[in-house]
């Protein structure tokens, strides 16, 4: 464990949070992609099967726990309990263009040929990409919620952070994980330009204000 590993669980956790208070409190999913819920939810049932028999820490059982039942809860709420608020005419990205060719990747490159390692790095391979249908359905939409914004961007900062930690952990415990390395900064460069724009319309919101006399 490390900040930088801290840092990033944190801000994981914390688009999360936002999502679900988001979706719960507006009894409304719109504006989020249900497609890339669905990809998420494959990502963290492939990457946490091994949480019954290869345990860690309470602290590595507790956050694959929380992952698998939030992702679980999001897609139930999307797709059942607000059904109706979900814009499927926007969502329309073919995931299946991710999902086959981050299993096929898997398949090729990995650390070793068994099921559990295979299922890991597709798990990885499409965590990289799983946010696409959500870029391309604001792309069609034009706007985001603000947050919306703030879910992103805390997702974002996840997947950058766990970038400086794989370099912290190759400087100080002599590890490096190419594989993960590598399809981390796939998926933030994907954010590049959501987070100029994000970053860009906090400067003018606050720019706005004007203090008091």
């Amino acid at each position: 464990m490390n900040i930088f590993r801290l840092a990033g669980d944190l801000s994981h956790l914390i688009a999360i949070v936002i999502l679900l208070a988001k979706i719960w409190k507006s009894r409304s999913c719109a504006g989020i992609s249900g497609r890339s819920q669905i990809l998420f939810l494959i990502v963290f049932i492939a990457r946490y099967l091994d949480l019954f028999t290869n345990f860690i820490s309470l602290y590595n059982s507790f956050m694959k726990l929380f992952f698998l039942a939030s992702s679980i809860a999001t897609v139930y709420l999307m797709f059942f309990k607000f059904k109706a608020t979900y814009d499927k005419n926007h969502d329309t990205f073919r995931i299946e263009f991710l999902a086959i060719p981050s299993l096929l990747l898997a398949l090729l490159i990995n650390h070793e040929f068994s099921v559990m390692e295979i299922l890991w790095t597709f798990s990885i391979y499409l965590e990289s990409v799983a946010i696409m249908p959500q870029l391309f359905m604001l792309s069609r939409t034009g706007s985001a919620e603000t947050i919306t914004a703030h879910y992103l961007f805390a997702l974002g900062s996840y997947r950058a952070l766990y970038i400086f930690n794989w370099i912290y952990r190759h400087y100080m415990e002599n590890f490096l994980d190419p594989i993960a390395i590598v399809a981390g900064i796939v998926q933030t460069v994907l954010y590049t330009d959501f987070f100029y724009l994000y970053v860009t319309r906090v400067i003018q919101q606050n720019s706005k204000i004007q203090l008091p006399a």
